[in-house]
């Protein structure tokens, strides 16, 4: 049972829903999180680098097939990949962040995005990090209003494209071997997707600096100017904006996943806190003010791990749909963004130190709040399905 690992943030028993075979992989990664990962977080947090070094413990745990779930070739399902994400974001959301970007991000770019033996010569490389890559859509002038107004050009000259533009908030960049970019093709008008080698001639690349969020995560600006790309290296069944759509759609979810996980950390480590922190004589657990704060962020934890479930349990049927993943995207968020509120208040002055854990869990919950469709973006995607009409404008 999965009691042992989330006895402290699942009392309904949400997770109890993973077979044996689930959990296995999934205690392997708490104990690397817990001794490789946690012990580094407020140093490299507070010097705005990654611990890059963290990432072979990651890999060599094999968490996107492990050998339990993908006997006979079976897949793993959509629950195990989800309390995957959890686990993850429950240490760290640049750490939830750097892994996702390649495991779901550019993964499901490959998979969703490239023809089938494109997808089936690259994804053992993906797997093992042999072939790393990020997933480059958001533009400097281009976020909410991507579909229509995405500016990058690329252009047919023989067996290659010649691509020009720029993307911006790309995480992992720095460290990928390819940039998944989306660019509209001049013939067509319509939007191509291509693996441009990070090093390839006219591909620069500049950090984002003076974040107060993720600050581990590494993002850049990318400057794309002439950049060829062979015709191999386009991903072959991307025709349109309705084909990222398709992608869009499925990875939505994962950002409620690390949602939920930034919750259960931020929780835990307040919980944590108040057992041990004195005032007046006694813990400040003791105080019923603080037991109504820590039952509202239990409340948002459990509704939050309920309706994701929820989810992954219609998408493991073969339902994704917009107004799905946007209302759980939506909700998810807006709970956390309380639950981290809470957490940091409950640890009063101590609450944006970083020794205590909750103040990096407040800050980086902004970023996970707006990335991935901003709360307007979905609650229109939502309000477009419950009324048959678009408020976009």
């Amino acid at each position: 049972m999965a009691a042992d690992l989330y006895a402290a943030c699942d009392p309904y028993g949400v997770s109890d829903a993973l077979t044996e075979a689930e959990l296995a992989p999934l205690r392997r990664l708490r104990n690397v999180l817990d001794a490789e990962v946690k012990p580094l977080l407020a140093e490299y947090w507070e010097a705005g680098e990654f611990p890059y070094h963290i990432v072979p413990h990651l890999v060599g745990l094999d968490l996107m097939a492990p050998a339990e779930l993908t006997a006979d070739g079976a897949q793993p399902r959509s629950l195990y990949h989800g309390f995957r994400i959890f686990e993850l974001a429950r240490t760290d959301a640049s750490v939830v962040t750097f892994y996702t970007a390649q495991a779901g991000l550019f993964r499901t770019a490959c998979r969703l995005g490239g023809r089938p033996e494109q997808f089936t010569e690259w994804d053992p490389k993906i797997r093992s990090f042999e072939m790393t890559g990020v997933f480059s859509l958001t533009e400097p002038d281009h976020g909410s209003d991507i579909a229509g107004g995405l500016a990058t050009a690329a252009r047919r000259e023989g067996d290659e494209w010649v691509i020009d533009g720029a993307k911006r908030w790309i995480g992992g960049a720095f460290t990928a071997d390819y940039l998944a970019v989306f660019a509209r093709d001049v013939a067509d008008g319509q939007v191509k997707g291509f693996l441009v080698d990070r090093e390839a001639p006219g591909v620069q690349l500049t950090k984002i600096r003076g974040k107060t969020a993720l600050r581990m995560m590494q993002n850049a600006d990318i400057e794309l100017t002439g950049v060829r790309v062979p015709e191999a290296q386009r991903l072959g069944n991307v025709n349109s904006f309705k084909d990222v759509a398709a992608m869009l759609r499925v990875m939505r979810s994962d950002v409620s996943w690390i949602a939920t996980g930034l919750q259960a950390g931020a929780y835990e480590a307040a919980l944590g806190y108040v057992r041990q922190r004195q005032q007046f004589g006694r813990p400040i657990g003791h105080f019923q003010l603080v037991q109504e704060k820590l039952s509202r962020m239990l409340g948002n934890v459990t509704g939050s791990l309920a309706m994701i479930a929820a989810l992954a349990q219609k998408q493991d049927a073969g339902v994704y749909r917009d107004e799905d993943s946007a209302l759980a995207k939506m909700w998810i968020c807006q709970r956390m963004r309380e639950t981290v509120a809470l957490a940091r208040e409950v640890a009063g002055g101590n609450g944006i130190t970083l020794e205590t854990d909750v103040a990096r869990f407040h800050a980086d919950a902004e970023a996970v709040y707006s990335y991935e469709g901003t709360h307007e973006i979905n609650a229109l995607v939502v309000g477009r399905s419950l009324t048959g009409k678009s408020a976009f404008a």
